[in-house]
């Protein structure tokens, strides 16, 4: 008996090895698919950059597999987008149970929305409203905040972050500049959209954005009906429309204005093409 105890733990050692802590690797992990867009064009080939928040899923609710949670101490840094739903659940954890991860907030500096419990049609996110990468102007602080923490981890290769940076920043300005362009044709200054996630947007370039969600929920009788009103006074003439989030209110509006109904996915990693897109959608109407 003796003897095939000492030859289990002989077997078993490898085993029990193999549950030590991953070995960092060259790696990064964002929060969402535009900050993997804009920390792909700046790290180069020098990091993996992978997404917490899988394309098609919601960060207000995503809640990470226990793969994820395992997988993440083998990247460098992490990097927040902050006051989102799944940050503000989760990046406490993560920080606590990933203590060699470094973690940097890609919203540090920018000119945030404060919103409260009217703001946005009713819709209300906490204090802060998160979504500030809808903002090619707010972009350039991400990238700003993204090109620093890069320099940080790999002063090695701080040159060539450096001209990535260049190169990042003038592909946004340019953004901007079309987006501007776009939107001089329009005469319209207001959408409606499901989910309030065109926030920045619509300040940078002087639009209204009313929301069908109502304080995070679906909308009660009362609030679409006032909503509709809204969009016959107003001619409004688009509705935007997003994956994450059932069509069936949105349908019923355009049904009864005669909207136009436009999906639209801002969570998408073709960032500077997306929006883009939507501001055309917003002059073609």
């Amino acid at each position: 008996m003796k003897n095939k105890f000492f030859l289990f733990i002989i077997i078993s050692l490898p085993l029990f090895s193999c549950v030590k802590t991953h070995q960092q690797e060259n790696r990064i992990t964002v929060t969402i698919e535009p900050q993997r867009y804009f920390a792909s064009q700046l790290a180069d080939t020098f990091f993996i950059v992978e997404t917490m928040v899988p394309p098609g899923t919601s960060p207000e609710t995503y809640d990470p597999s226990p793969v994820q949670l395992t997988g993440l101490d083998r990247s460098k840094a992490y990097f927040c987008i902050g006051y989102i739903g799944f940050e503000e659940t989760w990046i406490d954890k993560l920080k606590a149970n990933h203590r060699q991860v470094k973690f940097f907030d890609n919203s540090k500096g920018v000119s945030l929305i404060e919103i409260d419990a009217h703001a946005h049609e009713g819709h209300h996110h906490g204090k802060t409203d998160p979504h500030i990468w809808s903002s090619p102007r707010e972009a350039l602080t991400i990238a700003k905040n993204m090109y620093e923490a890069l320099q940080e981890i790999d002063p090695g290769h701080a040159a060539i972050y450096t001209e990535n940076y260049r190169q990042l920043t003038a592909q946004i300005k340019e953004t901007d500049e079309k987006i501007t362009d776009i939107l001089k044709s329009s005469s319209r200054k207001a959408f409606v959209i499901y989910h309030p996630a065109l926030s920045y947007f619509a300040r940078d370039y002087g639009l209204v954005q009313y929301c069908i969600e109502n304080d995070g929920k679906e909308p009660s009788p009362e609030h679409l009906k006032e909503l509709v009103e809204t969009v016959k006074n107003l001619q409004i003439g688009t509705i935007f429309v997003q994956q994450e989030f059932d069509r069936k209110n949105a349908e019923a509006i355009a049904r009864e204005t005669g909207c136009k109904l436009v999906g639209i996915n801002p969570l998408t990693y073709d960032w500077n093409e997306e929006m883009i897109r939507i501001a055309q959608a917003l002059a073609d109407e």
